[in-house]
């Protein structure tokens, strides 16, 4: 069995959600999940399940908290107690597999960098993000915020580990398709960075397909998009407005008329449908590449169904032990800035 680490402190709605997000994974997932934060708090909460002393649940006493408005450098100085820096020493130690958090998404990143340590042959971690698409197999994106500037080889790196997840957890196809993000499809198009990562990528063994633009992300084209960490993070957030406003105009279309109405209750299950292939909670969160261990950073508004998910990609990711062959693809691959 699997265990699993979950910061019970970090959410907008903790430790509600990421105490009913364990509970529901340890009913259904065949997984361990350690709720690491301040005791009193944690088990209050657990108290509402009448089940909950039957699963395989533990709790970690943490009592310093992590808030959003820390700095990642302070909070890693200041709180050597927090939930977050707990939660990952249980990683490094081997006593959980993996770290699901909600919380300050700068401080988990180094928590994780600094306290688990990286994948030998890995310069940075790569956030990945999995965004929904027309043909309803999800595309990877990475980076998507963990690294504002980035060298052609650390990109390079991204897109080995990206293509790794993709093929291993995503199972969307055998052989990924892998794109660099740019500002048009032809080789020539784009900056002296994405030009330089084409010329690496070009020389491994992936399914390297050349540039794609923004409009591809949803296209379903192409399975792993890589990026910097700065273009990534703006289409992140830019997908994450335009997802609220067309859920927004929708629902206000639909109950401004009568017709609206009586179309609405016609089309609930259509629109339910709808709601949930755009809902960020079915994927859990965005996946920390490069770290050992695993490590899930969610949205701050995560629900239980997130955290719950997030458990479950975190499992699934220890078990197919993604990061051996990561580690084993990069030292073939042998990148280097040069390009050779």
């Amino acid at each position: 069995m699997q265990t699993i680490a979950v910061d019970a402190m970090g959410g907008d709605h903790a430790p509600k959600a990421e105490v009913e997000g364990a509970i529901r994974a340890a009913r259904s997932l065949d997984v361990k999940v350690l709720l690491v934060g301040r005791r009193e708090s944690v088990e209050q909460e657990l108290a509402l399940y009448e089940d909950h002393r039957d699963l395989p649940i533990e709790v970690v006493d943490a009592p310093d908290v992590v808030t959003m408005e820390d700095s990642a450098a302070k909070a890693f100085r200041s709180k050597p107690n927090s939930s977050i820096r707990v939660a990952s020493r249980l990683v490094k130690s081997g006593q959980a597999q993996g770290l699901v958090s909600a919380g300050n998404t700068g401080a988990v990143m180094a928590t994780a960098k600094i306290v688990q340590g990286v994948v030998p042959g890995v310069d940075r971690p790569g956030l990945a993000g999995i965004f929904p698409t027309m043909t309803g197999r999800p595309v990877v994106v990475v980076d998507v915020g963990a690294n504002v500037d980035c060298s052609a080889r650390q990109l390079a790196q991204f897109a080995v580990m990206a293509e790794m997840y993709s093929r291993m957890i995503i199972r969307a196809t055998p052989r990924p398709r892998v794109g660099i993000l740019s500002i048009g499809e032809e080789e020539h198009k784009g900056n002296e960075l994405t030009r330089s990562v084409a010329g690496l990528l070009k020389k491994l063994t992936i399914n390297f397909i050349g540039n794609v633009e923004g409009s591809d992300i949803y296209a379903g084209e192409v399975d792993v998009i890589v990026c910097d960490g700065f273009v990534g993070n703006v289409a992140l957030k830019v997908s994450e407005g335009v997802v609220d406003m067309v859920r927004h105009l929708m629902r206000d279309s639909l109950e401004a008329t009568i017709t609206g109405k009586i179309g609405y209750a016609i089309a609930k299950t259509a629109f339910t449908t709808f709601r949930k292939r755009l809902d960020y909670s079915e994927y859990g969160g965005a996946f920390l590449l490069g770290v050992r261990g695993v490590c899930i950073i969610c949205h701050g508004r995560s629900n239980a169904n997130a955290i719950r998910n997030a458990i479950r990609v975190a499992k699934e990711f220890s078990e197919g032990q993604v990061n051996q062959m990561i580690e084993e693809e990069l030292a073939r691959s042998a990148f280097k800035e040069n390009g050779s």
